[in-house]
C-alpha cells in the first residue's frame, strides 16, 4: 500500500475530510519529495502538494501523481491556498500535526477557512514505526556507509588533530562512501568531554589516552544511520579497560533480550544488571535508544517511560552508556532490525575497545 493510501485510510476510518502534513519527514514518508518548503494536503481522492517556484519543476518531475500549486504569491499566505481547496473541495474536517504546526500558521487556517481542525499529532509517525523492505535495505546500506567510514577515520585520529577535523572527515568519508549529501549533527569529542551526552565537537585537540567518542550517521535515500564506537588514543588506563567492559556488556545484556514482543521499557533495567554492585550504576541515562529511519529520533524510545511493545520491522538503536563528569564517557551503539525471536544488526563494527 503506497503511504499516501495508508493516510487516505486513516482519514475515512475516522470520517476525516483532509490531512494537512506540514512536518518535513512525514511530507517525504507521504510523497517521496526530497526538497524543502513544501506542505501536503491529502483529502480522501485528491493529494495536492503546496510549495514555491524554487521547487515547482523538482516537484513535477519528483512526485507527477500530485498537484503541484504554488502557494508563495504575493500578499498570501499558505493559509490561503488551504481556504481555497477547502472551498473547492467542500472540506468541513482537517487533521493536522498538532505537534508540530506553529500557532501562527494554526491560526491563520482558523481564520480563513470555515473548517473543523482535528488534533492527529503522531499519527503518521506511528505509521513509519514498521519499515517495508526497501525502507530496510536502505538503512542496510546507510549503516554499511557508516562502518566503512569508521574504518577510515580511525587512521585520522592521533594526538594534535582536532575533534573538528576529525568530524569534517568523518562526514567526508561517508559522502565518498556513497551518503547523501545532507548530513546531520555528529557526535565527535574527546577526553573528559566524552561525559557528555550530546557534546559538540570543539577545537579541542585530541590528547594521549583520550577516549574519543564518536557517535554519528549518515543519510542513504534519506533513511538514517546511527552508531556509536568509542576508542582510545594511546594505551588505555586499567580504569578505561574497566569501564569500558562493563558499557560491553551492558549493550550486550540489552540485546539479549531484543526481539519482537518484548516491551520498550525492559531494556533500561536490563542494561544496569551487569552494572550491579560497582561504583557506575548512577551514571548512567535512562533513555537507551529509539527507533530511527527518515529521522534519527523515532517512536518508540528504549526507555521506563514507554510501555510500547516492539514489533517485528522496526529498526530501533540499542545505546546504553556510562557518564563519569569530568573523567569521561563511553557508549557503544548498534542499530537493529527487530526480528521474531531475535535481531539483525546492521552495524559489523565489533564492540571491542580499540587502542590506537
Amino acid at each position: 500500500m503506497k503511504n499516501e493510501t495508508k493516510i487516505q485510510t486513516f482519514l475515512a476510518e475516522q470520517h476525516l475530510d483532509a490531512f494537512f502534513i506540514a512536518k518535513r519527514v512525514n511530507v517525504r514518508f507521504a510523497s517521496g519529495w526530497t526538497g524543502d518548503d513544501s506542505y501536503i494536503l491529502l483529502t480522501q481522492k485528491n493529494q495536492y502538494f503546496l510549495t514555491d517556484p524554487r521547487y515547482t519543476e523538482q516537484a513535477n518531475l519528483e512526485i507527477p501523481d500530485y498537484n503541484i500549486i504554488n502557494w508563495r504569491l504575493p500578499g498570501k499566505t499558505v493559509g490561503d491556498t488551504v481556504a481555497q481547496l477547502v472551498q473547492e473541495n467542500n472540506l468541513k474536517t482537517i487533521a493536522f500535526e498538532s505537534d508540530y504546526l506553529n500557532f501562527d500558521m494554526y491560526d491563520d487556517f482558523r481564520e480563513k477557512s470555515n473548517v473543523e481542525l482535528i488534533k492527529a499529532g503522531g499519527i503518521i509517525d506511528k505509521m513509519r514505526i514498521i519499515k517495508t523492505p526497501a525502507e530496510i535495505q536502505n538503512m542496510r546500506i546507510a549503516c554499511d556507509i557508516s562502518c566503512r567510514a569508521f574504518e577510515r577515520i580511525l587512521k585520522d585520529i592521533h594526538v594534535g588533530v582536532t575533534e573538528k577535523e576529525l568530524a569534517a572527515k568523518l562526514s567526508l568519508y561517508m559522502v565518498e562512501e556513497g551518503a547523501d549529501t545532507q548530513p546531520y549533527g555528529n557526535i565527535l569529542i574527546s577526553g573528559a568531554r566524552t561525559s557528555l551526552l550530546h557534546g559538540i565537537p570543539s577545537k579541542k585537540a585530541i590528547e594521549y589516552g583520550d577516549f574519543v567518542l564518536m557517535d554519528y550517521g549518515c543519510q542513504y535515500n534519506g533513511y538514517l544511520s546511527d552508531m556509536t564506537r568509542t576508542v582510545v588514543v594511546g594505551k588505555a588506563t586499567a580504569k578505561q579497560r574497566e569501564v569500558y567492559e562493563y558499557e560491553k556488556r551492558s549493550l550486550e545484556a540489552c540485546e539479549e533480550i531484543m526481539q519482537a514482543g518484548v516491551s520498550a521499557k525492559e531494556f533500561y533495567p536490563k542494561s544496569l544488571e551487569p552494572l550491579k554492585g560497582t561504583n557506575y550504576a548512577d551514571y548512567t541515562y535512562a533513555n537507551i535508544g529509539h527507533s530511527i529511519g527518515l529521522f534519527v529520533h523515532e517512536l518508540p524510545y528504549l526507555s521506563t517511560q514507554f510501555n510500547d511493545i516492539l514489533e517485528e520491522n522496526t529498526v530501533i538503536t540499542i545505546e546504553p552508556g556510562i557518564y563519569l563528569p569530568n573523567w569521561g564517557g563511553i557508549r557503544i551503539e548498534d542499530q537493529v532490525l527487530v526480528k521474531k525471536g531475535g535481531f539483525e544488526n546492521m552495524i559489523s563494527t565489533p564492540h571491542d575497545l580499540i587502542e590506537l
